[in-house]
């Protein structure tokens, strides 16, 4: 590292990187509402419900039942816990785990351990008397991810690189979106943000919620996409993620940056670590 823990941007990496996320991100607002889109959402819509589950967890509740409906709604059913904060862990746990997969996207070990992870937390689902959409939902994606561990592993590399990224994307996205529409264009007695105002006595209007979780959803993605490049970083080849994460800072050099992409060479986008 250099000696003022500058870590430089944009290399090569960095830049597919940038417009990798560009491309994944028009692609997601311009087809979120297609039908192709469809079991995308649905995977948001399951870890949203995942994330109540695991807050729950976190503030000694009890979790009894998960539902995941075909129309994009789900449910979590259970006792005790913090209820603010389990209301609040849907939107932004979804909005979490997009800028984790944004953040470990980036190199082979990276992206192997955020899809492990998510095949754990996906598996881990079923264990509370899912419904038979969020069944046949969360084993269809644990064999795809694990079906791109083998092919990363085995096959060819990089490609789920590729993927954690969009799937980074999309989630992130899809909170930022469903936030917008779902709670602040509307305010619905029974959603997450009216649960919010009325076990917080009733101080903060669910629209004014709303507002507040779309803005750390958008904050979350943006601290993705910075990490991403700080890893992405040559100075960080040598490093720890720790250690390069907290010891650096992003020296923004777009007089450097390469506009028109020539030749990228992917096989190179790796952490190294």
């Amino acid at each position: 590292m250099a000696e003022d823990d500058s870590a430089a941007c944009c290399n090569e990496p960095q830049q597919a990187f940038l417009y990798l996320y560009l491309i994944y991100f028009v692609f997601v607002l311009c087809t979120g509402d297609m039908f192709f889109s469809k079991p995308m959402r649905l995977l948001a819509t399951s870890v949203h419900e995942l994330s109540h589950a695991i807050m729950c967890w976190i503030t000694c509740g009890r979790v009894h039942k998960l539902e995941v409906y075909s129309n994009e709604g789900g449910v979590t059913h259970y006792t005790g816990g913090c209820r603010c904060l389990i209301a609040s862990a849907g939107y932004l746990g979804e909005a979490a785990w997009g800028m984790i997969l944004v953040i470990l996207s980036g190199g082979k070990v990276s992206s192997t351990i955020a899809a492990v992870s998510l095949i754990v937390i996906l598996l881990v689902g079923l264990c509370y008397s899912p419904n038979r959409v969020m069944v046949i939902l969360n084993i269809a994606y644990a064999v795809v991810l694990g079906a791109f561990l083998a092919v990363e592993w085995f096959v060819f590399s990089p490609i789920l690189s590729y993927v954690t990224l969009l799937f980074g994307v999309y989630l992130g996205t899809f909170a930022i979106t469903d936030i917008f529409s779902h709670l602040i264009l509307r305010s619905v007695p029974g959603s997450d943000a009216y649960t919010l105002y009325e076990e917080s006595g009733r101080c903060c209007p669910p629209k004014c919620v709303g507002v507040w979780w779309m803005l750390l959803a958008i904050v979350m993605q943006m601290v993705g996409i910075y990490l991403a490049l700080i890893l992405l970083c040559e100075e960080c080849e040598d490093q720890g993620w720790f250690e390069c994460i907290f010891h650096s800072k992003l020296n923004l050099r777009f007089q450097d940056f390469d506009w028109w992409p020539d030749g990228w060479e992917f096989k190179n986008w790796d952490f190294g670590h």
